[in-house]
C-alpha cells in the first residue's frame, strides 16, 4: 500500500497565529506544509512572500512544499530558496523557459515542482518529466482557497500516473483544490500520493487536525 502524504495549506489557518499554527500542523501528523505564494498579477490575490517564511521556517523542520503562482518567476526563485523552501513548485505559464527554471532549482539541491492548471495539458511537461520531482495537479484554478473540486482532473491524475508507470518514473503526485472528505480517495485511486488540503484539515471535526489529516489517508 502506498503511503499518502498530506501537506496542509497554510493559507487556511488564522494568520495572526501561523507559527502556532505550524506547530498544531507538526503535532497532527503533516508531512509537510504547503505555503500558496500569489503576487496578485499571475492570479488574482496576494499573500505572503520570503519574508514570512523565512520567519516560519524556525518553527518546524517539516518540509516547506512552497506554490510559486508568480510572474516572472524565474528571478524571484534563489529569494525563496534563502527562505527556506524545501520544495519549489512553479508553473510552466510563468516562465520564459522551463528547462532553464527547473535546472536553476535544482542547482540549489531543492526538489523541483511543475504546476498544470486545470486547462493546462501533460504535453507542456511531458519532455521533462524525468528531471521533475513533483508534478502539482490543481483541481481548482488558483487564486483563491475554498473553491470547488474541478472532477475533470481526475483524468489528468489517471493519465500522468500510466506516464510514471509506464516510463518507470519517480515524481510525486499532488493534487491541490477542494479536497475534502468526499472526494480525496478519488484522486489517490487516480494515482496521487500528496493531497493538499487547507479548510478541511483547519475546519472539519471543531478543528482536530490530528484527526483530519490521519482522515485523508484512508484509503
Amino acid at each position: 500500500m502506498k503511503k499518502i502524504k498530506i501537506s496542509p495549506s497554510i493559507l487556511a489557518g488564522d494568520f495572526s497565529q501561523l507559527g502556532n499554527e505550524i506547530k498544531k500542523l507538526e503535532k497532527g501528523g503533516a508531512d509537510m506544509i504547503h505555503v500558496d505564494v500569489m503576487d496578485g498579477h499571475f492570479v488574482p490575490n496576494l499573500t505572503i512572500g520570503p519574508p514570512v517564511i523565512k520567519a516560519l521556517r524556525s518553527h518546524t523542520k517539516i518540509p516547506f512544499d512552497v506554490h510559486l503562482m508568480i510572474s516572472p518567476v524565474h528571478k524571484y526563485i534563489s529569494a525563496y530558496v534563502d527562505a527556506g523552501a524545501d520544495i519549489i513548485t512553479i508553473h510552466p505559464e510563468s516562465t520564459d523557459n522551463l528547462i532553464d527554471s527547473i535546472n536553476h532549482i535544482k542547482k540549489f539541491k531543492k526538489k523541483v515542482g511543475v504546476s498544470l492548471n486545470p486547462d493546462t495539458g501533460i504535453n507542456v511537461i511531458r519532455d521533462q518529466l524525468d528531471k521533475i520531482d513533483l508534478v502539482l495537479i490543481m483541481s481548482v484554478f488558483p487564486g483563491f482557497g475554498g473553491q470547488k473540486f474541478i472532477p475533470e482532473v481526475i483524468s489528468k491524475i489517471v493519465e500522468l500516473n500510466k506516464i510514471k508507470t509506464e516510463k518507470k518514473l519517480n515524481f510525486d503526485i499532488e493534487v491541490d483544490g477542494g479536497i475534502n472528505f468526499t472526494n480525496y480517495k478519488s484522486v489517490i485511486e487516480a494515482g496521487a500520493n500528496i493531497l493538499v488540503s487547507g479548510t478541511t484539515i483547519f475546519k472539519e471535526n471543531n478543528g482536530d487536525i490530528k484527526k483530519n489529516i490521519d482522515f485523508l489517508r484512508v484509503i
